[in-house]
Parts: C-alpha cells; sequence; structure tokens
C-alpha cells in the first residue's frame, strides 16, 4: 500500500506577535507542555537575564540557569546541572548561543525544548541543529526540533538592530541554496525533498520581496517566519540543504580563515548569497539581492566589513572545503584565484550600477 502522507517534525506551538512573552507561562500549560510548572530557564547574561525578572513570576516553580556562553563546553555543563532535576521542560531564554546550548542540553537528558529567542539574527532558532563552539573551532549537532517557539516582536524591536539585519542575510540566503540544491540534482542526481525546497525557498522569498523594513513590524513579523519554516524545512529534508549552499561555504570560509576578524553570521551569508547568484548567471537576481541586503543595511562588497578584494578570493577559493560532500556552484566551477578575481570584478560593477 502507498504512503498517502508524512508526519512533518514541527513546533508544536509557534507564537510570533507582539506581547507573546507574557503569554508564555499560559502557552507552557495551555499546550500541555509543563503540568507541574516544573521548567529549567536557560539565560544569557545579557538580554535574558533582564527578562528574568519580567517573567519569573509567572514561573514560579522554574529554577533558573545563567549560561556563560556558546561552547559544547558549557553546553554539557548545562545538561550536567539540570539532570536531578524532574523537569518537565527546558526554556532557552535568549540568544542563539543560549537558544544552541539549551537545544543540546535538553536533548542530552531527554526533554523537549521551548526556545524563547530575544533576536532574530539567524534561522538556527527552529532548526535541528546545535552550533557550538569546541577544540576544534566550531560542530554542528543534531538535536531535536523545539516543541514551541515564542517570539515576542517587543523584544525583537529592542534587540541592537544588526541582530535583526543579520537574520535578513540569513533568510534571504535560502534563494541561493535551494538554486544549489537544484543544480546538484541536475549535474549529480541529488534527490531533493520538493516540501523542503518550496518552504525555504518561499521564506526566503517573503523576505526578499516585502518592502518594509527593520523598524515595522508587519516586517518583523515576516522574518521571525521565514526564520521559522526554515528550521522547519531543515527538519523536513533532515539536513540544512535548504538553507545553506555555496552562501554557507563563503560564510564559514570567513570564519575558519579569519576568526577574529569574521562579521556576522547573516552578513556573511548574504554576502555570499548574492555571490554566488552571479556566479550562477542569475545577474538580475543578485543585481536584485544586493539592492535589497543594502536597503537594509546588509554588505554586499567584502570592503563593507572590512576584507580586501584578494582576501575575498582567498575566501570563496577556500570555501568549498568547509563542507566535503556538498556541491555548489563553487564546486561545479572550480574555480581558481585569479578567475575569482575576474569575476568579482565584474560583480562589483553590477551591483554598484
Amino acid at each position: 500500500m502507498p504512503v498517502l502522507t508524512r508526519l512533518i517534525p514541527s513546533p508544536v506551538v509557534v507564537d510570533i506577535r507582539s506581547g507573546a512573552l507574557d503569554d508564555l507561562a499560559g502557552v507552557l500549560s495551555d499546550e500541555r507542555i509543563s503540568h507541574s510548572g516544573k521548567l529549567a530557564v536557560a539565560v544569557s547574561g545579557g538580554s535574558g537575564a533582564k527578562l528574568r525578572e519580567r517573567i519569573a513570576p509567572d514561573l514560579p516553580g522554574a529554577t533558573w540557569y545563567e549560561v556563560g556562553g556558546g561552547t559544547l563546553d558549557d553546553a554539557i555543563e548545562l545538561a550536567g546541572a539540570m539532570k536531578a532535576g524532574h523537569y518537565d521542560a527546558v526554556v532557552g531564554l535568549g540568544g542563539g548561543k543560549i537558544i544552541d546550548c539549551a537545544k543540546f542540553a535538553a536533548a542530552r537528558v531527554g526533554l523537549p525544548l521551548v526556545a524563547v529567542p530575544t533576536n532574530l539574527a539567524h534561522d538556527g532558532l527552529c532548526s535541528p541543529v546545535a552550533t557550538l563552539d569546541n577544540d576544534a573551532g566550531r560542530g554542528s549537532y543534531g538535536v531535536p526540533n523545539p516543541i514551541a517557539v515564542v517570539i515576542d516582536l517587543d523584544v525583537i524591536r529592542e534587540a541592537p538592530a544588526r541582530f535583526v539585519r543579520s537574520g535578513i542575510g540569513d533568510a534571504v540566503s535560502n534563494i541561493s541554496a535551494i538554486a544549489d540544491w537544484e543544480l546538484a540534482n541536475r549535474v549529480n542526481g541529488e534527490r531533493i525533498d520538493g516540501l523542503a525546497a518550496a518552504m525555504a525557498r518561499q521564506a526566503g522569498e517573503a523576505v526578499l520581496r516585502h518592502p518594509g523594513g527593520i523598524g515595522d513590524n508587519s516586517f518583523l513579523q515576516v522574518l521571525a517566519e521565514a526564520l521559522v519554516l526554515s528550521g522547519v524545512a531543515m527538519s523536513v529534508s533532515g539536513d540544512s540543504r535548504p538553507s545553506s549552499g555555496a552562501c554557507h561555504e563563503i560564510n564559514h570560509a570567513f570564519d575558519l580563515l579569519f576568526p577574529k576578524r569574521a562579521a556576522s553570521h547573516g552578513e556573511q551569508c548574504g554576502l555570499g548569497a548574492a555571490f554566488a547568484m552571479y556566479l550562477r548567471g542569475a545577474h538580475e537576481e543578485s543585481a536584485y539581492m544586493g539592492e535589497v541586503l543594502h536597503r537594509h543595511g546588509l554588505p554586499v562588497t567584502p570592503e563593507e566589513i572590512g576584507f580586501t578584494v584578494d582576501e575575498f578570493c582567498q575566501v570563496v577559493e577556500f570555501a568549498p572545503q568547509t563542507r566535503p560532500g556538498r556541491y555548489t556552484i563553487l564546486e561545479h566551477l572550480d574555480l581558481k584565484t585569479h578567475q575569482i578575481k575576474d569575476i568579482y570584478a565584474d560583480y562589483a560593477k553590477a551591483i554598484s550600477s
């Protein structure tokens, strides 16, 4: 008998609106995530700690854990501290590093995670991956999806603007990532999960085409939804393919080659996506992407994030080594430094015209 449907791993609750944080306790109880109110809440010393005073009275049964950073050791230490607590769930309240630590720790102790991000810096807030610094640099660890995602747009608006801008670059880069996935399908026969591709592509397009800016609630709503959809798309496909192609290879190359000078994840992914679109001959799409990124205050040239053209060419040539086995426009063209430099010169002219 044919399989007529499939189960999609996704959050039970996605609550994105102004004032959502004030209803967190109700969401946890009404959705049967926590009957007893016994919660382990992981917070940062920054944005999460400030919000603790606001919501702690509504979570009287919670135990609060301040997480020092975003390393694998931090996540393991958090898991160890939570083991004896007999909690219903873990709440990660803070930026991306805290959410990833909480994801890993929750998976390690077998508890569901409620993600409550305080910024929209990247699509990891709802993904089945925890990215943590380790002794070798940085690693990605498979974890379950959050059982709930609560995003308060009032809280997001109070975060530094660069965090929202970073999320824009990450969301828009989906468009380039899907183009790479389709290329791998045409050349190597790599299977595409159509549902995952559709979700990721439409998430990117929604942000790319929205006329608003980071000060608009309607734009923040679309951006938050896009980042959640990107995470769910990765769960559907079982890997990061829907949101990670040449754009992310370039991002990782920046991080590995210039760890002390690298810009934000989303800035590098947005730049990488615009350049990758140009590499594949989609010059009009690349120019439009660059125009939108610039409108939101994101870089489209390496000079805008403090790198020379020669350094950028080094990054692009090295980028395929960051994801062995992944086929993108970079692996397809297999460009050498002088070729990258020539193409970049044309890209720079096109992006500034």
